[in-house]
């Protein structure tokens, strides 16, 4: 298992919104790139040094400090999409290689290089911008549907991460909920969100959401 590519994002206009600014075009970068956890939330803090995002309503803060997404998966949608797909395009900081992230358990630790460890937090929803910046009528509902999400991480031990580091599991919580049955959960399939509770690392707005389908 190992990175394939740090991605940074490239400030572009939002195809979505006329005057709006995306980060989601993240490009490749060379060298070691500092990891810290992120600790402000509605700021547009990531955990990346030189990343941000925009759209401070729905991303950034120390749930979704850096976002994971697998060559594999890439590679199935290159096929599917019949066009290319590089490191970085579905706007994740990290494309991996040889790891499961969409079966990763929530609360998964990976470590990444000699010293950064991740926390698997929650999956990705697609939004608009996502659409918008792939230019692909009805991506939403295909993406959705294919419940290949890739993993937001949280930031548990700081230090520098570079193309090609070594990732490995470090530890595994003793339940079942991985990133794909949250996806499942929250998107087409509520009748799984009381399932959900076992994960004590989920967000908040998560577990309350299970909550509520139980009462």
């Amino acid at each position: 298992m190992k990175l394939l590519s740090v991605n940074i994002g490239q400030p572009r206009p939002d195809p979505r919104n006329v005057g709006a600014v995306t980060g989601i075009d993240k490009r490749p970068v060379d060298g070691p790139v500092r990891v810290t956890p992120a600790v402000a939330t509605g700021t547009g803090a990531v955990g990346l040094a030189g990343d941000r995002v925009y759209d401070v309503k729905f991303h950034g803060g120390p749930d979704m400090a850096a976002y994971a997404y697998a060559r594999e998966d890439l590679d199935r949608w290159e096929t599917e999409l019949n066009r290319p797909l590089p490191g970085g395009i579905f706007g994740e900081n990290l494309t991996t290689a040889g790891l499961d992230v969409n079966g990763a358990l929530i609360g998964e630790r990976w470590r990444v290089g000699r010293d950064v460890v991740f926390e698997v937090c929650q999956p990705r929803i697609p939004c608009g911008t996502f659409q918008g910046w792939l230019a692909e009528a009805g991506w939403i509902k295909r993406f959705t549907q294919a419940a290949r999400s890739g993993a937001y991480l949280r930031v548990i031990e700081a230090g520098e991460i570079c193309a090609g580091d070594r990732i490995e599991i470090v530890h595994r919580p003793g339940h079942d909920v991985t990133i794909e049955v949250v996806f499942r959960a929250v998107t087409l399939e509520p009748e799984l969100l009381p399932r959900l509770l076992a994960a004590d690392a989920l967000p908040a707005e998560i577990r309350e959401l299970a909550r509520k389908r139980i009462g």
